[in-house]
């Protein structure tokens, strides 16, 4: 039950920590196997974060987030596949409800994928964008940045995320459909 977390980053260091932190607590339970940071930008910046972080490195070519997300999800090694962006911080229980989700996924047999809650920053001004995004959310269903948590051959089976398409995270949502997508109850803050 062990679980890559992949996590695209575009070079800047305090979002890609502000996620790690998050993690830390789901790595010394036994539930992270490997956490890989992709970046595409060769600045250095993320690959000395992922030294001193403990986490694997991916380089990758390309300017796009489906490029990214594919290029981490090719290197992972675990049979299950977190997505998080950078400066995405899961709160308290998300290792619990994990944990519980992917025992009854495996379980059952049937394929199924999981978003985590979207939650707004406390800090965050409201704009008339974010109203905008939520009332999105409500009608076309979840964005890419409340996360993804899916069982690698799942992903390989639905395509997994096109890495020059457009969008390319909102067309595998798509792809896996209201039926076979469960929203968690644990939620997901966007830091970034």
């Amino acid at each position: 039950m062990m679980l890559s977390v992949i996590i695209p980053t575009e070079g800047v260091e305090q979002p890609a920590v502000a996620t790690l932190a998050a993690l830390v607590p789901g790595a010394a339970a036994g539930l992270i196997k490997e956490v890989l940071l992709v970046d595409g930008t060769r600045n250095g910046v993320i690959e000395r974060v992922a030294d001193v972080a403990g986490c694997r490195f991916i380089g990758y070519e390309g300017s796009s987030q489906g490029a990214a997300l594919a290029a981490g999800a090719l290197q992972a090694r675990s049979p299950w596949l977190m997505f998080l962006h950078a400066g995405a911080v899961l709160e308290i229980g998300w290792i619990e409800e994990t944990t519980q989700f992917i025992h009854t996924v495996s379980a059952s047999g049937r394929d199924r994928a999981a978003v985590f809650r979207y939650a707004r920053s406390p800090y965050a001004d409201t704009s008339l964008r974010d109203i905008v995004r939520l009332v999105a959310r409500k009608i076309v269903g979840p964005f890419g940045d409340q996360g993804l948590l899916i069982a690698r051959d799942h992903y390989d089976r639905i395509g997994g995320y096109p890495p020059q398409a457009r969008r390319s995270e909102a067309r595998l949502l798509r792809r896996l459909g209201r039926s076979s997508r469960t929203l968690l109850r644990s939620k997901i803050v966007s830091m970034a």
